[in-house]
């Protein structure tokens, strides 16, 4: 009986003996699988650490676009092991998504020429490929790239029902893309892509994705930020700058002029002025005051107003008719100036010795004059068109010299639309009649204290309300026999 159990129970034991060896190597086995599992998600997230600390220390560092640019694709590229990479940035417009960096081994994310994507299909990659990739824009909304403005994250596509053939042709095998989105703002798209044959992604990559984008568009929105605050204090210093050129382009003071007192003042709306003035010698005898407005304002009319001070410099000496001089400045600066601007501009030639004076208009506010004699203020209209609307046969017809004489007293006074265009709270206007007043109640002051009294009276009729255009006035008055 015993020998006949003995056969059984070894069996039995051998058996036991295989099933503990195979599960001692199986546990072995898996724990080797969850060790390796372990360590390969421990460097997954070293990769991740080294991402976000590049991101932190490029940011820090202030390093330029570019080179953020390169740190995001590569740094993606080196986290999920990707083939190649690319980040298209949108567009100032916003319609266009541009190709900002382009990994070396990324496979084209958009349809070639048919010339080219022959090329690409059998995997040689030439320059001229490369060279239309980082060219081409992707309008919003357009292809893989364009298309990913509307998803809600990231994607990964690599079955022929969720990609173009004619992208799988050019030698596309698999991608993961999505938008970077940052409180809303559509800032670009990030693409990882793989050529035929090669799967380095798969479904569980998308949430690391995903994180990679969303830090990506931080640091791509805060770099815009800090870009377009040091674009700003450049380009404060840069109109501070022309602000003290254009200073040097008006007078610094008034002319010794003797049995008269002239004044003037320009007060700029921003930091540059589309406004001018100047006194201007024409021979022993005259004087020539101008007083001008360049439709416009900031750069574009302070460009303007240069080349109109430099014509006009040009043409007055020895000429004493201001009509004249007009005409000479229309001729030449027509071809040059914009359809969309025009010079506005009142000119006045004074006998200093007579007291006679022209003025011509070119469709500049009416100048007004304060009759000492007769206590009341007249406005001068002669007809005149604006410099830079018409080449000259029109201009020449309508600019004539105006003639007036200066009495004792009396007061001439030249200002831009910038003065009787100021608006109160309400919405009205400061308006000629309010000015003709106040220079009536201030005229027998002299010249610096009326354009004092105006400027602070049209101030304090706007209040609070910002100013909008340029104000510039100027005051000659002769003087009584008693005072010259």
């Amino acid at each position: 009986m015993l020998q006949k159990i003995e056969p059984v129970i070894i069996g039995f034991m051998t058996v036991s003996m295989m099933l503990l060896v195979a599960i001692v190597v199986g546990s072995r086995r898996r724990v080797g699988q969850l060790k390796r599992k372990s360590a390969e998600i421990h460097q997954e997230e070293r990769r991740v650490f080294d991402f976000l600390h590049g991101l932190g220390a490029a940011f820090a560092e202030g390093v330029p676009a570019g080179e953020l640019h390169r740190l995001i694709v590569e740094g993606a590229c080196h986290i999920l092991k990707a083939g190649g990479g690319a980040l298209y940035l949108v567009d100032r417009e916003g319609e266009n998504l541009l190709p900002t960096f382009l990994s070396k081994g990324c496979p084209p994310l958009v349809v070639l020429p048919e010339a080219l994507a022959e090329e690409a299909s059998a995997g040689v990659a030439p320059q001229s490929v490369e060279s239309f990739v980082r060219l081409q824009a992707v309008p919003l909304g357009a292809g893989l790239i364009g298309g990913a403005v509307h998803w809600k994250g990231a994607r990964f596509l690599r079955r022929r029902e969720d990609l173009d053939s004619r992208l799988l042709k050019q030698g596309l095998g698999s991608v993961i893309l999505g938008p970077l989105f940052y409180q809303k703002k559509f800032l670009g798209v990030l693409a990882l892509g793989e050529r035929r044959g090669i799967d380095s992604f798969g479904q569980t990559k998308i949430d690391v994705f995903q994180a990679i984008l969303e830090q990506s568009a931080f640091a791509l929105f805060n770099q815009a930020i800090h870009l377009q605050a040091g674009e700003k204090i450049a380009m404060d210093h840069d109109l501070q700058i022309a602000r003290e050129i254009q200073k040097i382009l008006l007078p610094s003071g008034a002319p010794h002029l003797p049995g008269f007192q002239i004044s003037g003042l320009n007060l700029p709306a921003k930091t540059l002025s589309g406004d001018y003035y100047d006194y201007l010698l024409v021979d022993d005898d005259h004087l020539g005051i101008v007083i001008a407005d360049v439709s416009g304002k900031g750069v574009p009319a302070s460009l303007i107003m240069a080349m109109c001070r430099s014509a006009l410099r040009g043409q007055v000496h020895g000429e004493l008719s201001p009509a004249a001089v007009l005409r000479a400045v229309n001729r030449q600066l027509y071809p040059d100036i914009k359809e969309d601007m025009f010079i506005s501009m009142a000119y006045v030639v004074v006998n200093r010795h007579t007291g006679d004076a022209l003025l011509a208009r070119a469709g500049h506010d009416a100048p007004l004059m304060f009759r000492a004699s007769e206590n009341l203020v007249e406005r001068f209209n002669p007809k005149g068109m604006a410099v830079g609307i018409d080449s000259g046969g029109v201009f020449d017809r309508f600019c004539t010299d105006f003639p007036f004489r200066f009495g004792e007293g009396d007061l001439l006074l030249l200002y831009t639309d910038g003065m009787t265009e100021a608006l109160d709270a309400e919405g009205s206007e400061f308006g000629v009649e309010r000015l003709s007043v106040e220079l009536l109640e201030t005229a027998g002051r002299g010249v610096e204290r009326t354009l004092q009294q105006l400027s602070r009276s049209v101030m304090e009729f706007a209040g609070k309300q910002l100013q909008h255009d340029d104000i510039t006035l100027i005051a000659l008055q002769k003087l009584s026999s008693r005072n010259s």
